[in-house]
């Protein structure tokens, strides 16, 4: 993308750590071949190093339509957004993709990234291409009890999605519209 330069993949961690735990992130991935895209608006994840290379794991449950389509396409994107963009990350929180085209009625685009082409949104400000390798669910038994009943009241269990960060990059000239 033109307008964004790479980036370490370390660098804005403690402004991306603080916009996800209060506003939320886009996690985006296909819906089909690589034409149209779904985002769901993600509070919980996290960046560092495992196998000895950076990732960024990522919880969906698997009620949730992004679910089906991470299992498929093997490719995510995580957006950072500005925050003139609150209203269209929380209609990706509350809305389902198995009935709308989600990006269309936010007014955002997704285009093919230039690391393994996984749909990242045009407006955001930084964003994370990654690669899945490896997939687990929660075990419910090994939690404390309060995790247990306080986030799963119904059941409805995360699985852990761990992204090779392949690409990442940032639109330097617009970091200071971060929220």
């Amino acid at each position: 993308m033109a307008d964004k330069e790479r980036m370490d993949y370390t660098e804005y961690f403690a402004d991306v750590m603080r916009i996800m735990s209060s506003k939320g992130l886009l996690l985006a991935t296909w819906k089909d071949a690589g034409t149209t895209a779904n985002a769901m608006t993600i509070g919980w994840g996290m960046i560092g190093i495992i196998w000895g290379r950076p990732i960024w794991q990522v919880v969906v449950r698997p009620s949730r339509y992004t679910y089906q389509l991470m299992e498929r396409e093997k490719f995510f994107s995580v957006n950072v957004m500005p925050k003139s963009l609150d209203a269209a990350l929380k209609l990706c929180g509350v809305a389902s993709g198995r009935d709308r085209d989600k990006l269309t009625d936010a007014k955002l685009t997704a285009v093919r990234g230039e690391g393994v082409g996984a749909p990242v949104i045009r407006e955001s400000v930084i964003h994370y291409e990654c690669h899945v390798l490896h997939a687990n669910d929660f075990i419910p038994e090994a939690m404390i009890p309060d995790i247990r009943t306080g986030c799963y009241p119904s059941g409805d269990y995360h699985r852990i999605f761990w992204g090779e960060i392949v690409d990442c990059r940032v639109d330097r000239a617009r970091v200071r519209e971060l929220p």
